[in-house]
């Protein structure tokens, strides 16, 4: 992938993380990051990009009459669209638990810093234990919601995702769910 096709992604990216944090701390670290890519990034490069979208037939453009241009998602565009909604993904908290652990772990490198607090952030937003720093625990099936968070943000390599039938501090996971 071109250096500034790249940089496109990584502007998107932190532009969904907006939407995961929870915290104007977090929103700051996000918006510095984006800041360092936007004004790394040319007009002309910027611009190629969304040409080549364009030439795509991924998305579409209308002219204003205030001399601005609006870009929306064709048909096509709308097809590759993800269908999940992040703010609508759920866990469901079944009555019957059959006494399984369903575990994510990961270490997301540095380098990927911002998909990595947005990851932590969501899973434990849709309801997580956090075990550790990097290890969360949740009763019920949740590998399809999972692996679609993981493959989002490209962090396939850094995460695993595992069921676990016992664990030795499996009270305090028990009362956190409400499990007896």
């Amino acid at each position: 992938m071109s250096r500034p096709s790249s940089k496109i992604l990584y502007l998107l990216l932190g532009v969904i993380a907006l939407g995961f944090c929870y915290t104007p701390g977090q929103q700051r670290k996000v918006l510095r990051a984006i800041g360092k890519e936007l004004f790394n990034t040319s007009d002309h490069d910027f611009k190629k990009q969304v040409n080549n979208l364009y030439r795509s037939k991924l998305i579409k453009r209308k002219a204003n009459k205030d001399g601005t241009i609006t870009l929306t998602l064709t048909d096509k565009g709308k097809m590759k669209a993800l269908t999940y909604k992040f703010e609508e993904i759920k866990l469901t908290n079944k009555k019957d638990w059959d006494g399984k652990w369903h575990i994510v772990f990961f270490d997301i490198p540095e380098k990927q810093r911002v998909a990595r607090d947005v990851f932590r952030s969501k899973i434990k937003k849709i309801g997580f234990y956090e075990l550790q720093h990097s290890i969360f625990a949740f009763p019920y099936e949740c590998e399809n919601e999972i692996e679609y968070i993981i493959e989002t943000y490209k962090i396939s390599k850094w995460v695993r995702f595992g069921i676990l039938e016992k664990i030795d501090n499996d009270m305090y996971l028990r009362k956190f769910f409400g499990l007896q």
